[in-house]
């Protein structure tokens, strides 16, 4: 699927417009995520996509993190789209001392001309509320988040000093008329021994390739300290008429 039909991602500090692989990066999240990063700064994620029959693809990311910023470096491949490779940053600046106010920029890359990029701000705590922008250069871009890329975002939600959040947000194309909405609702809750559970219950609407879509799909994420196993599960991926189910696993060193 290109990034002109059917845009960017959602998931990261700017929630609606993230970048792809960054499971970490939720709304109203940031303390955990550089909790969690100070003693293990490198992310090894690899992912398996099937989309029906025996067709399928492939991807490795590695991210590196420290403090509010991540850098990383990625490549997917499938018999139909062929291999792209990737890169991105993004970062989340409080310009405030003493202020929930967050600032949260990001920028992506991939081989091929596409340049992406997204801008959010979030505000409040223990409630929060978030509000972003993403855009593209609309060249050829696989997108493993499958949430519009070149849209606006809106988030609300709740988060308390365990780490529990839970969050509604959607992820709405502003810009090529497709009307192509994304709404999550995310839930995470901390464990014991530092393991954490995530589900993600979405609904997607709009015109996809082959006319209207109206369809339902979840993901399940089980983290444990060292590593990760998310299993999700999307009808009409990226507004096409495939099914798609995602496995992916990863090391955090």
């Amino acid at each position: 699927m290109r990034a002109s039909a059917c845009l960017l991602g959602a998931t990261l500090a700017f929630s609606g417009t993230a970048l792809a692989n960054d499971e970490a990066r939720l709304p109203g999240d940031a303390a955990a995520v550089q909790a969690a990063a100070a003693d293990k700064p490198f992310k090894l994620s690899i992912g398996e996509y099937r989309y029906g029959g025996n067709f399928g693809g492939q991807d490795m990311n590695l991210r590196y993190r420290r403090g509010d910023s991540s850098v990383w470096l990625g490549a997917y491949r499938d018999r139909d789209f062929g291999t792209q490779g990737r890169a991105g940053l993004d970062t989340s600046w409080q310009p405030f001392e003493g202020s929930t106010l967050a600032l949260q920029p990001s920028l992506q890359w991939a081989s091929g001309g596409f340049w992406g990029g997204s801008f959010s701000v979030e505000l409040g705590e223990p409630w929060f509320v978030q509000a972003g922008i993403g855009r593209t250069n609309t060249r050829p871009y696989f997108n493993l988040n499958f949430d519009p890329n070149d849209a606006l975002s809106l988030a609300a939600g709740y988060r308390d000093e365990s780490g529990r959040t839970f969050y509604l947000m959607t992820i709405r194309d502003d810009r090529l008329g497709t009307h192509q909405q994304h709404t999550h609702a995310v839930a995470r809750w901390p464990l014991r021994d530092g393991q954490r559970l995530t589900v993600d219950i979405l609904r997607k609407t709009g015109i996809g390739d082959t006319g209207p879509v109206d369809g339902w799909g979840a993901s399940l994420g089980y983290d444990f300290p060292d590593w990760f196993l998310h299993l999700a599960r999307e009808p009409y991926q990226n507004f096409s008429s495939v099914t798609a189910t995602r496995l992916t696993v990863g090391l955090r060193f």
